[in-house]
């Protein structure tokens, strides 16, 4: 099954690419790889979920917000790519999670973010991965994403 056929079967609905809000490309191809600049958590109503992991979010919270993120990803992918059928495999990800300095569950928080990840890819969406915290993100944020993609 494809990763279009994936997102289907799931009902898995994705929201219009993100627009750069400062001088970056959102995505940017060499030979086969594909760097995806740092998303966040937008909606699919052009809302975006804030607030620091520890103190106006708990880790679950944060867990859907890296999953939110991992949507806006996929759909700046699609728009890049046209499909996300023409990635083979995702290589690595960045996990940056807004909170207190003693919060220590980061890599529970992007799990939210690699679990979307192996429901649309399978075995190849799990890449190398490091997830970290931050003292603060853009906007009050509570992750950030970016990722390395191997595609066709």
């Amino acid at each position: 099954m494809t990763a279009e056929q994936r997102l289907e079967e799931l009902n898995i609905q994705l929201p219009d690419a993100p627009q750069p809000v400062a001088i970056y490309r959102p995505a940017v191809q060499v030979g086969n790889l594909l760097f995806v600049s740092g998303h966040g958590p937008n909606r699919a109503d052009g809302t975006q979920i804030t607030g620091k992991v520890g103190v106006e979010l708990t880790a679950e919270e944060a867990k859907e917000a890296a999953r939110v993120t991992g949507l806006c990803i996929l759909s700046t992918v699609r728009n890049f790519l046209g499909s996300l059928d023409r990635v083979v495999r995702v290589v690595k990800v960045l996990g940056m999670v807004n909170a207190t300095p003693e919060f220590g569950e980061q890599p529970q928080v992007i799990n939210g973010f690699s679990e979307l990840m192996m429901e649309v890819f399978g075995d190849p969406g799990k890449g190398a991965r490091s997830a970290v915290g931050m003292g603060s993100l853009p906007g009050n944020i509570p992750v950030e994403v970016e990722a390395i993609f191997e595609v066709e």
